[in-house]
Protein backbone atom coordinates (compact mmCIF):
# COMPACT_ATOMS: atom_id res chain seq x y z
CA UNK A 1 0.00 0.00 0.00
CA UNK A 2 1.66 3.10 -1.19
CA UNK A 3 1.29 6.36 0.27
CA UNK A 4 2.13 9.17 2.15
CA UNK A 5 3.06 7.28 4.93
CA UNK A 6 6.48 5.23 4.62
CA UNK A 7 5.82 1.45 3.70
CA UNK A 8 8.13 -0.12 5.16
CA UNK A 9 7.21 0.44 8.78
CA UNK A 10 3.85 -0.94 7.97
CA UNK A 11 5.05 -4.58 7.15
CA UNK A 12 4.09 -5.68 11.04
CA UNK A 13 0.40 -3.88 11.23
CA UNK A 14 -2.50 -5.36 10.28
CA UNK A 15 -4.69 -3.61 6.76
CA UNK A 16 -6.57 -1.70 9.03
CA UNK A 17 -3.45 -0.17 10.84
CA UNK A 18 -2.14 0.56 7.44
CA UNK A 19 -4.90 2.37 5.92
CA UNK A 20 -5.38 4.39 9.44
CA UNK A 21 -1.07 5.35 8.34
CA UNK A 22 -2.28 6.69 5.28
CA UNK A 23 -5.32 8.40 5.94
CA UNK A 24 -3.77 9.92 9.13
CA UNK A 25 -1.10 11.29 6.86
CA UNK A 26 -3.36 12.53 4.39
CA UNK A 27 -5.42 14.38 7.03
CA UNK A 28 -2.88 15.69 9.11
CA UNK A 29 -1.28 17.10 5.02
CA UNK A 30 -4.73 18.30 4.93
CA UNK A 31 -4.33 16.58 1.51
CA UNK A 32 -7.84 15.77 3.70
CA UNK A 33 -9.33 18.35 3.95
CA UNK A 34 -11.74 19.02 7.55
CA UNK A 35 -15.46 18.08 6.58
CA UNK A 36 -14.03 16.34 3.73
CA UNK A 37 -17.08 12.88 4.03
CA UNK A 38 -14.94 9.56 3.92
CA UNK A 39 -17.43 7.01 2.66
CA UNK A 40 -16.61 3.29 4.04
CA UNK A 41 -17.56 2.23 -0.01
CA UNK A 42 -15.47 4.66 -1.54
CA UNK A 43 -12.07 4.29 0.52
CA UNK A 44 -12.67 -0.05 0.11
CA UNK A 45 -12.84 1.22 -3.58
CA UNK A 46 -9.66 3.20 -3.27
CA UNK A 47 -7.38 0.84 -1.20
CA UNK A 48 -8.68 -2.16 -2.88
CA UNK A 49 -9.72 -3.56 0.43
CA UNK A 50 -12.86 -5.10 2.30
CA UNK A 51 -14.91 -2.71 4.61
CA UNK A 52 -13.83 -4.47 7.42
CA UNK A 53 -10.63 -2.91 7.96
CA UNK A 54 -11.39 0.20 6.56
CA UNK A 55 -13.94 0.22 9.44
CA UNK A 56 -10.89 -0.61 11.68
CA UNK A 57 -8.90 2.36 10.26
CA UNK A 58 -11.75 4.86 11.34
CA UNK A 59 -11.92 3.71 14.61
CA UNK A 60 -8.56 3.89 15.16
CA UNK A 61 -9.22 7.54 13.40
CA UNK A 62 -11.88 8.72 15.28
CA UNK A 63 -9.92 7.64 18.83
CA UNK A 64 -7.71 9.89 17.69
CA UNK A 65 -10.27 12.85 17.21
CA UNK A 66 -9.26 13.59 13.63
CA UNK A 67 -12.66 11.82 12.22
CA UNK A 68 -16.08 11.44 13.30
CA UNK A 69 -17.66 8.53 12.67
CA UNK A 70 -21.63 8.63 11.43
CA UNK A 71 -23.82 5.50 10.03
CA UNK A 72 -21.66 5.14 6.56
CA UNK A 73 -18.23 6.34 7.29
CA UNK A 74 -16.89 9.08 8.70
CA UNK A 75 -16.26 13.01 8.45
CA UNK A 76 -12.70 14.27 8.85
CA UNK A 77 -12.20 16.36 12.41
CA UNK A 78 -8.47 17.20 11.36
CA UNK A 79 -6.24 18.87 13.35
CA UNK A 80 -5.14 22.91 14.51
CA UNK A 81 -2.72 25.12 15.29
CA UNK A 82 -4.09 24.81 18.97
CA UNK A 83 -3.93 20.93 18.88
CA UNK A 84 -0.69 20.68 17.72
CA UNK A 85 0.60 23.06 20.38
CA UNK A 86 -0.95 21.42 22.95
CA UNK A 87 0.55 18.21 21.86
CA UNK A 88 3.77 19.64 22.27
CA UNK A 89 2.94 20.55 26.00
CA UNK A 90 2.26 17.66 26.83
CA UNK A 91 5.46 15.94 25.72
CA UNK A 92 6.85 18.89 27.37
CA UNK A 93 5.41 18.00 30.57
CA UNK A 94 6.55 14.17 30.28
CA UNK A 95 9.66 14.89 29.21
CA UNK A 96 10.28 16.87 31.90
CA UNK A 97 9.34 14.73 34.25
CA UNK A 98 11.15 11.91 33.05
CA UNK A 99 14.65 13.72 33.06
CA UNK A 100 14.24 14.81 37.15
CA UNK A 101 13.60 11.27 37.83
CA UNK A 102 16.23 10.08 35.27
CA UNK A 103 19.16 12.36 36.75
CA UNK A 104 18.51 10.96 40.29
CA UNK A 105 19.31 7.03 39.52
CA UNK A 106 22.88 6.92 40.04
CA UNK A 107 23.90 4.76 36.86
CA UNK A 108 22.64 5.80 33.72
CA UNK A 109 26.07 4.12 31.29
CA UNK A 110 23.55 1.86 29.59
CA UNK A 111 21.00 4.63 28.36
CA UNK A 112 23.60 6.57 27.34
CA UNK A 113 25.17 4.31 25.00
CA UNK A 114 21.38 3.48 23.55
CA UNK A 115 20.89 7.02 22.97
CA UNK A 116 24.53 7.51 21.01
CA UNK A 117 24.06 4.65 19.00
CA UNK A 118 20.80 6.25 17.95
CA UNK A 119 22.27 9.64 17.61
CA UNK A 120 24.88 8.05 15.37
CA UNK A 121 21.86 6.85 12.98
CA UNK A 122 20.38 10.06 12.83
CA UNK A 123 23.40 11.51 11.13
CA UNK A 124 23.60 8.45 8.93
CA UNK A 125 20.35 9.80 7.93
CA UNK A 126 21.18 13.01 7.44
CA UNK A 127 23.88 12.12 5.33
CA UNK A 128 21.71 10.63 3.44
CA UNK A 129 19.29 12.83 2.76
CA UNK A 130 16.73 10.70 4.38
CA UNK A 131 14.09 12.63 6.18
CA UNK A 132 11.92 9.52 7.40
CA UNK A 133 14.55 7.34 8.68
CA UNK A 134 15.73 10.52 10.20
CA UNK A 135 12.16 10.96 11.85
CA UNK A 136 11.62 7.75 13.50
CA UNK A 137 15.30 7.62 14.93
CA UNK A 138 14.14 10.86 16.61
CA UNK A 139 11.34 9.47 17.76
CA UNK A 140 12.91 6.26 18.88
CA UNK A 141 15.72 8.83 20.96
CA UNK A 142 12.93 10.38 23.18
CA UNK A 143 11.02 7.16 23.50
CA UNK A 144 14.33 5.58 24.76
CA UNK A 145 14.24 7.86 27.27
CA UNK A 146 11.16 7.82 28.53
CA UNK A 147 11.11 4.12 28.58
CA UNK A 148 14.26 4.25 30.88
CA UNK A 149 12.48 5.36 33.89
CA UNK A 150 9.79 2.17 33.48
CA UNK A 151 6.92 4.23 34.30
CA UNK A 152 3.88 2.47 32.92
CA UNK A 153 1.00 4.75 32.81
CA UNK A 154 3.59 7.71 31.39
CA UNK A 155 4.51 5.32 28.62
CA UNK A 156 0.66 4.80 27.89
CA UNK A 157 0.05 8.52 27.20
CA UNK A 158 3.27 8.56 25.19
CA UNK A 159 1.44 6.06 22.97
CA UNK A 160 -1.67 7.63 22.76
CA UNK A 161 -0.45 11.16 21.24
CA UNK A 162 2.72 9.10 19.02
CA UNK A 163 0.63 8.22 15.94
CA UNK A 164 -0.10 11.58 15.54
CA UNK A 165 3.27 13.02 17.12
CA UNK A 166 5.00 11.02 14.72
CA UNK A 167 2.75 12.12 11.50
CA UNK A 168 3.51 15.61 11.95
CA UNK A 169 7.28 14.92 12.61
CA UNK A 170 7.42 13.03 9.36
CA UNK A 171 5.78 15.88 7.53
CA UNK A 172 8.01 18.65 9.31
CA UNK A 173 11.01 16.68 8.45
CA UNK A 174 9.95 16.06 4.51
CA UNK A 175 9.76 19.81 4.48
CA UNK A 176 13.00 20.57 6.13
CA UNK A 177 15.17 18.53 4.74
CA UNK A 178 13.92 19.74 0.87
CA UNK A 179 14.25 23.38 2.29
CA UNK A 180 16.64 24.11 4.94
CA UNK A 181 18.54 20.63 5.22
CA UNK A 182 21.20 23.00 7.31
CA UNK A 183 18.93 23.01 10.17
CA UNK A 184 19.54 19.30 11.17
CA UNK A 185 23.13 19.91 12.17
CA UNK A 186 21.04 22.27 14.78
CA UNK A 187 18.45 18.96 15.92
CA UNK A 188 21.85 17.22 16.49
CA UNK A 189 23.19 19.46 18.87
CA UNK A 190 20.32 19.74 21.13
CA UNK A 191 20.17 15.86 20.71
CA UNK A 192 24.13 15.82 22.33
CA UNK A 193 22.96 18.53 24.92
CA UNK A 194 20.50 16.51 26.10
CA UNK A 195 22.59 13.43 26.18
CA UNK A 196 25.22 15.78 27.96
CA UNK A 197 23.04 16.58 30.54
CA UNK A 198 22.61 12.93 31.72
CA UNK A 199 25.89 12.24 31.69
CA UNK A 200 26.88 15.37 33.84
CA UNK A 201 23.15 15.00 35.96
CA UNK A 202 22.74 18.42 35.16
CA UNK A 203 19.06 19.62 34.94
CA UNK A 204 20.23 23.00 33.79
CA UNK A 205 21.12 21.63 30.38
CA UNK A 206 18.17 19.90 30.06
CA UNK A 207 16.12 22.80 30.65
CA UNK A 208 18.62 24.70 27.56
CA UNK A 209 17.79 21.96 25.62
CA UNK A 210 14.21 21.53 26.32
CA UNK A 211 13.95 25.94 25.69
CA UNK A 212 16.03 25.22 22.20
CA UNK A 213 13.86 22.56 21.12
CA UNK A 214 10.44 23.07 22.08
CA UNK A 215 10.98 27.06 21.29
CA UNK A 216 11.93 25.84 17.53
CA UNK A 217 8.83 23.41 17.38
CA UNK A 218 6.38 26.57 18.34
CA UNK A 219 8.01 28.89 15.84
CA UNK A 220 8.32 26.25 13.18
CA UNK A 221 4.88 24.63 13.29
CA UNK A 222 3.33 28.19 13.44
CA UNK A 223 1.11 28.58 10.41
CA UNK A 224 3.35 25.82 8.47
CA UNK A 225 0.69 23.38 8.03
CA UNK A 226 -1.79 25.59 6.01
CA UNK A 227 0.99 27.35 3.61
CA UNK A 228 0.95 26.18 -0.38
CA UNK A 229 4.01 25.43 -0.48
CA UNK A 230 4.17 23.20 2.55
CA UNK A 231 1.40 20.84 2.16
CA UNK A 232 2.53 20.76 -1.42
CA UNK A 233 5.68 19.31 -0.57
CA UNK A 234 4.15 17.16 2.18
CA UNK A 235 1.49 15.28 0.08
CA UNK A 236 5.18 14.07 -2.46
CA UNK A 237 4.88 10.53 -1.96
CA UNK A 238 7.59 8.63 0.17
CA UNK A 239 10.26 7.21 -2.16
Amino acid sequence: MKGLYPEKRLAKSSIGQQVAADLRMRILSKDLKNGTVLSENRLSEEYNVSRSPIREALRILEREDLVQLNRMGAKVAGITEKDIDEIYDVRLMMESFVFKNLLKRENNDSLLRELNKILEMMKVAIKYKDADEFSFRDIEFHETIIRSIQHRYLFILWSNIKPVMECLILLDMRHRMKNNDADFDRIIQNHQLLIRSIEEKDMHLVEEAFYKNFRDVKKKSDGLWTTPEFLQKANEPYE
